[in-house]
């Protein structure tokens, strides 16, 4: 391919992801600041609020969860931590939102639980006192439980990575095991615990399906609710747009922490010897690794699964295999276009190795930061107006309505999830392509390659399998994917996660429990792939 033309399209993927950004930026600045005061006055300082309250409670649980796992499994040795080592992975595969849906069948007035004390007791419904599920702190535990593994493979990774002999000394000078964890090993894997626990709260204050079902007022669910509850298009960009602000914060605040990352792998790398845990300790280590798992995973599967069984949704109908094929449908190309246009941004940068090719990949990596509602909003705004506008021209001109070409078309939610995940894309490939050395470029090209021929016949051969985890890791993100695809979807274009979500909102959980396992299903298919890579729970020192 002719250079010019790749740094072509390079700049037009650049373009495209800061589209929404400038979208949203241009949208609120045209608002007007009667809406802006009328947000201040109502709502605004309480989406604030709420928002960090929830942002620092699962930081804070997933924190907790996810370090003091990583550091059983690193450190000890019982009977299951294997086992236990892998599955603790597997709530990583669940969208928050679908463990909402499953806990509220079982916690809620009417569920099992309550429903079993009123009968064992003999109480009333006002008789006793049981913790609110849909509230905020129902909304932080479902986060919490999914959200962890983001901590916990970091840290383990840190913790494995540490010199021994800084832990074997605290211990020698009579500390216990635990007070050396906290002084010694604990700090030094500060940068891997903050690196998992930005990229937390990144996904916490994009969660829309999760605080939707709870009613919790946050500023994801204040942008649809200005946008499709009070069609105030002006209200839902400026919520954006402070959305936004926070999330290029944590965004920042994460790329500087990459850069300080080796601390944690200072020293002489000598092993941890595990410690062999027995009797109670080891029934201890076994109940802190398997309860994480127990409720995000095990938990919510079976009663999902029992749910289904009482639902009336009947998978093999025309209706469903028609969401099923949606979902099915955009995955796939979202997939192939995000993951496209990651090599392009991967491979441009290794070619050319300026600083327009690095700007480009530094843009790409940007939407992961930015909430798929702030994305639908800053996206629709412009293509919306460009569309409005070119209908009108030609009723004036040719009296041919044209309708809405871009906004109304699947192709906006396409861009919309190369724009979100197109980040994780270039992870995944990138991570491939550190293991393709200068040395074999320099061999293709005395052989007479040219830089695009070494990248087409040399590099793609040899990161076939990052290149696949690339697509997975896309293709079931888009299938979780909520708030953009309700924003954007075309009128009747529903998905699982579209499905889900409604029939949630009409208070049908059983309804909404098959779909929901649908994706809960397909999302595992990463997982198992993350963990066949990363050999997590194999032999070894792992």
């Amino acid at each position: 391919m002719d250079t010019k033309i790749m740094a072509g399209l390079v700049l037009l993927i650049a373009g495209i992801c800061l589209l929404p950004m400038l979208g949203v930026i241009a949208a609120a600045a045209f608002g007007t600041l009667e809406t802006l005061g009328q947000l201040a006055e109502t709502v605004l300082w309480r989406y604030t609020r709420t928002t960090l309250a929830l942002v620092a409670l699962v930081a804070l649980g997933t924190i907790v969860i996810g370090a003091t796992t990583a550091w059983i499994v690193v450190t000890c040795e019982f009977r299951g931590r294997r086992f236990l080592e892998a599955a603790l992975v597997v709530p990583l595969a669940f969208p928050a939102y679908v463990l909402a849906y499953a806990y509220t069948d079982v916690l809620d007035h009417p569920g099992i639980v309550q429903s079993t004390l009123r009968d064992v007791m003999g109480w009333g419904p006002r008789d006793y006192w049981f913790p609110e599920i849909r509230s905020l702190g129902g909304a932080a535990l479902m986060l919490t439980l999914v959200l962890y593994p983001y901590v916990y493979l970091l840290t383990r990774t840190a913790f494995r990575m540490q010199a021994a002999a800084p832990f074997y000394s605290a211990r020698s000078l009579g500390a216990s095991p635990v007070h050396a964890f906290l002084r010694i090993s604990l700090p030094m894997a500060r940068p891997a615990i903050a690196a998992g626990a930005l990229l937390v709260v990144m996904e916490t204050i994009a969660d829309f399906g999760t605080v939707a079902h709870f009613s919790v007022q946050t500023f994801a669910t204040g942008i649809y609710t200005s946008w499709f509850g009070l069609a105030d298009r002006g209200a839902a960009a400026q919520l954006s747009l402070g959305l936004l602000t926070f999330s290029l914060l944590v965004a920042a605040l994460e790329y500087m922490n990459r850069g300080r990352a080796s601390y944690a792998m200072k020293g002489r790398h000598e092993p941890f010897t595990r410690f062999k845990l027995s009797g109670g300790r080891a029934l201890a280590a076994q109940i802190a690794c398997a309860l994480p798992v127990l409720l995000g995973a095990v938990i919510p599967v079976i009663t999902l699964f029992l749910m289904g069984l009482r639902s009336e949704q009947d998978i093999l109908s025309p209706r469903y295999l028609h969401f099923i094929r949606n979902s099915l449908l955009l995955a796939g190309i979202a997939a192939l276009v995000t993951v496209a246009a990651a090599m392009l941004l991967s491979s441009h940068n290794r070619i050319a190795s300026n600083r327009v090719s690095l700007a480009s990949l530094f843009v790409g990596r940007l939407g992961y930061a930015v909430p798929g509602g702030v994305i639908a909003v800053g996206l629709l705004v412009p293509f919306a107006t460009f569309d409005n506008w070119v209908d009108a021209r030609m009723e004036a001109w040719f009296d041919i309505s044209t309708g809405l070409l871009i906004s109304g078309s699947i192709w906006l939610m396409i861009a919309a999830y190369m724009i979100r995940f197109l980040a994780a894309a270039i992870g995944a490939y990138d991570s491939g392509l550190t293991a393709v050395t200068p040395n074999i470029d320099a061999a293709s090209r005395v052989l007479g390659r040219t830089a695009w021929g070494t990248a087409r016949a040399v590099h793609l051969p040899l990161l076939r399998p990052s290149i696949l985890t690339a697509l997975l890791i896309v293709f079931v993100d888009t299938v979780k994917e909520l708030p953009a695809t309700l924003i954007l979807r075309p009128f009747n274009y529903d998905t699982l996660a579209v499905q889900a979500f409604r029939l949630a909102s009409d208070e049908r959980l059983d309804g909404a429990a098959v779909p929901s396992l649908m994706i809960a299903g397909i999302s595992l298919i990463p997982v198992a792939l993350l963990l066949s890579q990363m050999g997590v729970g194999g032999k070894g020192r792992g």
